[in-house]
């Protein structure tokens, strides 16, 4: 959470002409570190170290206001090197816009960063500054996006093609592919690994990976599309987060399911034990709070768990994200 310190910052009388409308919403910025990868309080203890860019040419100096009988207010200023800075790979996938709104929606918790392949996919989801294009098989592309970041959430993914061609009127089932240079083993695998390396030596404070659950099984169906093996080279990259040394939550979804989210109660599992229930799907919204929330309390870290949820209007909606990842006992 952000630390909220109360700085004086405007003397004001009848003398002063006030400020134009349009300034009125200016957010005073703090002056930070010059490095990105220091995490250090911005210098914001005296008036000096604020930029009053709207005002600058409008108000008097604090010493000639000091001196005129100016009635003293304040203003509360947030500091930007208290908030959790968090970059998103896979920032324009399904899952990965509402990961990366969600946090922009609590830009009192977070400052959000979003990685993506391609121009095209940074302008799908605004095309912000914030928002960094990038190869994740190739670690030097990553490098600016992942400076100075605290978090890193990994929402990349392999995707399966259906082969043109295919007739549901006719029966039997669709064909797959994965483009070239697309396939599990490039992605889900060395470009994972690539991005766990590049964070770790950023000096990231907690990896968050999305996965899928089947993994134990290498006779998955999932395994079969486009004899991608995902759920191997899934598994493998999980692995090499658990063994990094830093801290992590590996998220194993259910079934994703594009429908609304915070309405259902949230099941945790492990070693794919949710796939012989009823319960092994999961709406996107739903991963993606549990994403976020993973970065808010210590019982996440060190854990890896199956992630689905009971029917809507069975059982209540999780709330207590404490209490939910207080459940899960397994490491991995």
């Amino acid at each position: 959470m952000a630390t909220l310190t109360r700085v004086p910052l405007v003397f004001s009388s009848n003398r002063v002409a006030p400020a134009p409308a349009a300034s009125l919403n200016h957010k005073y910025n703090c002056v930070a570190s010059s490095s990105p990868l220091t995490r250090k309080l911005p210098h914001c203890s005296t008036p000096s170290s604020l930029s009053f860019n709207p005002f600058s040419s409008s108000f008097p100096s604090f010493s000639t206001r000091q001196n005129k009988g100016f009635r003293r207010t304040s203003l509360v200023v947030a500091s930007m090197a208290d908030l959790s800075t968090v970059l998103v790979t896979g920032a324009a996938g399904r899952t990965g816009q509402i990961v990366y709104k969600k946090l922009k929606e609590r830009s009192d918790q977070f400052i959000v960063r979003g990685l993506v392949r391609t121009p095209e996919s940074k302008e799908t989801i605004g095309g912000a500054d914030d928002v960094f294009v990038g190869d994740i098989r190739d670690t030097t592309t990553l490098v600016p996006a992942m400076q100075g970041i605290n978090a890193l959430i990994i929402l990349t993914s392999a995707v399966p093609r259906m082969k043109p061609g295919f007739d549901p009127t006719k029966g039997g089932r669709p064909e797959f592919y994965f483009e070239d240079g697309a396939y599990p083993e490039q992605v889900d695998w060395i470009g994972q690994k690539n991005q766990i390396d590049v964070a770790k030596e950023a000096g990231v404070k907690q990896i968050v990976l999305v996965g899928s659950m089947g993994g134990t099984n290498p006779n998955h169906p999932l395994n079969s599309l486009g004899n991608g093996n995902i759920l191997v080279w899934k598994r493998k990259a999980e692995q090499y987060l658990a063994d990094s040394g830093v801290p992590y939550t590996i998220i194993r979804a259910g079934g994703l399911q594009d429908r609304d989210g915070g309405i259902r109660e949230l099941l945790v599992g492990k070693d794919d034990e949710l796939l012989q229930t009823e319960t092994k799907t999961i709406a996107r919204p739903d991963v993606a709070e549990v994403c976020i929330q993973a970065l808010k309390f210590e019982e996440a870290k060190f854990k890896a768990f199956d992630l689905a949820s009971k029917p809507e209007r069975v059982g209540n909606p999780t709330k207590d994200f404490k209490a939910l990842f207080s459940q899960i006992t397994t490491r991995f």
